[in-house]
């Protein structure tokens, strides 16, 4: 494929994909393995509030108590993280969950997969993010809520991806491919159209497809996922499956290397490798990329 060609393909981010993009299907639907009690024991649930007793109440008779509904139990519990009372938070917020409340939903399934203030259990957030998965997946990409929803899709690819040890949660990268292209497709999920495109890369759940994998790979870095854009900027550098090109390569390694994390050093050497490598001309013309793309943001 010429390079005219190549550029032509991936030179808009918001433009339509080829026939070969993975069009929406309908939600994936995941099975959800484990049944979460609400609260953990030996903790009362704030299940509910007092009510003001109105001035011609009668004194001595019991004050009318009302139900907290999901939303305050949220609010309880996101009041309670920044309070540092983890225990509290967990109570307020599995009943938040019981509930069908989303966030509450993601919170749980975050600080259960990276035991935050909870023992770490891989399958009880799987499960989380399986409620969100089947519950929600027909969201409106723009609303606030939908980017979690999306970050749900994410982390249940990545579960399948590799699969949780000792449990019923197997390796299955097709079912993997299937989270991160719904995620990338229907919610424009920036994580999920750089983790779809390296199984188009490595051929991992699905036919290898460099071609493919570029286009996710060029919507993602333009959105600014700086794996993505290091990713790009590799295969453009050194002409890995797609034509070379070297100042678009650089420019990408460039700006991935600016925004990525101090343990991300594999961004970093790809960038001193390349920047290395690269021309005086190459060079340049990285820079006035740089500029067009300052200019374009």
């Amino acid at each position: 494929m010429s390079s005219a060609r190549f550029a032509e393909t991936i030179r808009s981010s918001t433009g339509p994909l080829a026939a070969t993009q993975p069009t929406r299907m309908p939600p994936p639907t995941v099975a959800a393995p484990a049944v979460i009690a609400p609260g953990p024991a030996g903790i009362a649930p704030p299940r509910s509030v007092n009510v003001p007793r109105p001035p011609a109440a009668i004194p001595g008779a019991p004050v009318a108590r009302v139900p907290l509904t999901p939303v305050e139990h949220f609010r309880s519990g996101t009041e309670a993280l920044r309070a540092g009372e983890k225990a509290k938070a967990v109570t307020s917020l599995q009943y938040a969950a019981e509930g069908g409340h989303a966030l509450a939903q993601w919170k749980l399934g975050r600080m259960y997969a990276e035991g935050d203030g909870v023992p770490r259990n891989n399958l009880r957030a799987f499960e989380y993010f399986s409620r969100i998965a089947n519950g929600y997946a027909d969201d409106n990409p723009g609303t606030a809520q939908a980017r979690f929803v999306a970050n749900a899709f994410v982390a249940l690819g990545h579960y399948y991806l590799d699969g949780i040890p000792d449990t019923p949660i197997k390796a299955d990268p097709s079912r993997a491919r299937e989270m991160f292209s719904y995620a990338a497709s229907y919610f424009g999920d920036p994580d999920a159209q750089y983790y779809l495109a390296r199984l188009y890369l490595d051929g991992r759940g699905v036919m290898r497809d460099p071609r493919q994998a570029a286009r996710w790979l060029n919507r993602a870095a333009h959105k600014g996922q700086h794996q993505a854009q290091a990713l790009l900027g590799r295969l453009l550098f050194k002409g890995e499956d797609l034509p070379r090109q070297a100042a678009r390569g650089l420019m990408w390694l460039t700006l991935a290397r600016e925004s990525a994390s101090a343990d991300e050093r594999w961004i970093a050497d790809l960038y001193d490798s390349a920047f290395r490598q690269a021309t005086d001309d190459e060079r340049a013309m990285a820079v006035e990329y740089l500029e067009r793309w300052v200019k374009g943001r």
